[in-house]
């Protein structure tokens, strides 16, 4: 077409056919806000731009490189060789580099940011080096990256804000600066041009779609988001053409710059609409099959609260807060440093409040609002359950610095006296690894756990996290768990991959978990007189720390609404009656484990 219809050189035709394989998921917001980003035919659509965008930028290189030469033996032996060296350096070496660098600099944002820019400038300085455009070796730096850096940390933000306000305003202006709009005026032909390279590309694609659809049996609405997803030309064809028209290569003219402008204008118009109608009319599919998972309620009203009171080296705390909350939730994170009403309380107030205001400064580059806040309080556990009743959070994150032991469990730790006077679902983590270090989560859930009322609530949160940094969460649980957990994840809309390993008990996990140096740890524990408590439940807590030392670990104790029998006397609860008969239980527990042999197995 571009040869014959168009009257371009060989060259010119290749480079500008190749342009028509190329698209920019510009719809895909739509997909991710309908909740569509897992679907088959989506992830068809996201591979199919990972292979054409690598194919089109290896035949740029191909076509800018010929273009200063002809294309004997050696220009290919010195093409293969150098981007063979180009991409062992870039997908073996790079990778490792960025992962120490980046693990060992956790708390130096700036840092960290300034490491990834220097990486981008040396992926493209490598790339001509190799004789290719410099383009494509930022676009490696971006996919070697990608799993590095959590999308919704202060360092992706930084990425994106600097990215959108300087890096693609600058490329946009040199583009509109080479435009010559009025070459639309002085004849037809431009505009012949661009109709010409804007329906074939619509074409083309179209046609893609539906060989697609035939291939794989899709539907048609599937085949219309394939559709809508791959017509939008944008970012890459923009690179493509303008490394084709300048940089001294002259394989391009003027005309088809601007009429691959009007194109662009065009198929991205046309996607977006493609991809609402097709979107909307898949979830009515999907609903009336009954897969749309809409029971679950989605969680848009939720309040993290983070309890600092050890106020040094506990930034991993606010790191993970951030991490599973959604940027979109309508109530911000709060920071709250508890204090006992003593002699030393107001010294210890005002030293809180300049700590915290410290640790808001440094998350200050996040879109998500931190409150602070310095109380006094009878007690830390009495202060963190009044708190988090007064800001009606929903999930309290605090340091678990705990161990289980015997005496603990029959006294009452911490952790004990939080949780009786703390209705709330509450993390206690364990973090002291960078999170780029995880590799998996390794979730553990006893039976009936999808049946607590605030199992949304905090699946929720280790799915999201599971999405932002780019890992898989191994489930060992039910059924239940599982099936309820996949449609938490749909009713949110949250991307995540996950593998369950049904057990029957959950001293299985020792047998079943093959234990890695990047897990974390993550296990639903149970309240006493929950539907999902075991007796169980507390010995198999002390027996994940030993089973797992070295890792990360999150113990989650889902919240549960308090009925008070004695709903007649106000100075009468019915505590003391449950408290009793709980410790009588773990003195049984405890001298029976005493006789009990150690069957741990790591």
């Amino acid at each position: 077409m571009c040869l014959y219809a168009l009257h371009l050189s060989p060259m010119a035709s290749l480079l500008t056919a190749s342009m028509f394989a190329t698209h920019t998921l510009v719809a895909y917001p739509i997909i991710s806000k309908y909740g569509l980003s897992k679907h088959s035919s989506v992830a068809i659509t996201v591979g199919g731009t990972i292979l054409t965008d690598t194919a089109v930028l290896i035949i740029l290189a191909i076509i800018t490189s010929s273009s200063k030469g002809s294309l004997d033996f050696s220009f290919w032996l010195r093409l293969i060789t150098s981007l063979g060296i180009f991409s062992l350096i870039m997908f073996l070496i790079i990778p490792k580099i960025a992962r120490w660098f980046l693990s060992k600099l956790d708390s130096e944002k700036t840092s960290q940011y300034i490491f990834i820019l220097a990486t981008v400038f040396f992926s493209a300085f490598l790339a001509e080096v190799a004789g290719v455009e410099g383009i494509i070796g930022a676009f490696v730096a971006g996919l070697v990256l990608n799993k590095l850096v959590p999308h919704n940390s202060i360092l992706m933000n930084r990425i994106d804000f600097i990215g959108n306000s300087l890096f693609i305003p600058f490329f946009l202006i040199f583009v509109g600066m080479v435009v010559d709009y009025r070459a639309f005026f002085a004849g037809s032909w431009p505009l012949i041009i661009a109709a010409v390279l804007t329906t074939f590309a619509i074409f083309s694609k179209w046609l893609a779609a539906y060989t697609t659809q035939i291939i794989f049996k899709l539907s048609k609405n599937e085949r219309n988001i394939i559709f809508g997803l791959s017509t939008s030309h944008a970012a890459a064809t923009l690179a493509i053409i303008m490394v084709g028209y300048g940089d001294g290569h002259g394989i391009l003219d003027i005309n088809i710059v601007n009429g691959t402008i009007l194109l662009i204008l065009f198929t991205c118009m046309t996607a977006s609409f493609v991809t609402e109608i097709a979107g909307k009319n898949l979830l009515i599919e999907q609903a009336e099959n009954g897969d749309e998972g809409q029971n679950e309620t989605k969680l848009r009203n939720q309040h993290v609260l983070v309890s600092m009171n050890e106020l040094q080296g506990n930034e991993s705390l606010l790191d993970f807060g951030i991490l599973i909350s959604d940027s979109k939730v309508i109530n911000p994170i709060s920071v709250v440093s508890v204090h006992e009403n003593n002699v030393d309380a107001e010294k210890m107030i005002r030293k809180s409040r300049k700590s915290l205001e410290d640790i808001v400064k440094h998350f200050s580059g996040h879109e998500i609002k931190i409150n602070t806040i310095a109380t006094i309080d009878l007690n830390i556990s009495s202060g963190i359950a009044r708190v988090s009743k007064e800001l009606v959070s929903d999930i309290v994150i605090l340091n678990d610095s705990s161990k289980i032991n015997l005496l603990k469990r029959l006294v009452g730790d911490d952790r004990s006296h939080l949780l009786d006077s703390c209705d709330k679902t509450i993390f206690f983590c364990r973090l002291d690894q960078p999170s780029i270090n995880y590799e998996r989560i390794v979730l553990i859930c006893p039976a009936f756990a999808e049946l607590e009322t605030d199992f949304a609530i905090w699946m929720e949160r280790i799915l999201r996290l599971a999405k932002e940094l780019t890992i898989k969460v191994h489930l060992y649980g039910t059924e239940g768990v599982y099936d309820r957990a996949l449609k938490v994840g749909q009713a949110n809309k949250i991307d995540f991959e996950m593998s369950a390993f049904e057990i029957d008990n959950l001293d299985d996990v020792f047998l079943k978990a093959n234990k890695k140096p990047g897990d974390i740890v993550v296990v639903c524990a149970s309240r006493f007189g929950s539907v999902s408590y075991t007796p169980e439940i507390e010995g198999f807590l002390g027996r994940i720390e030993k089973a797992y030392p070295d890792n990360d670990t999150i113990i989650i104790y889902p919240g549960q609404e308090k009925e008070n029998i004695f709903t007649n006397y106000d100075d009468i609860t019915g505590n003391p009656i449950s408290v009793g008969v709980e410790t009588i239980q773990k003195i049984g527990k405890e001298v029976g484990s005493i006789f009990k042999k150690n069957t741990d197995t790591e």
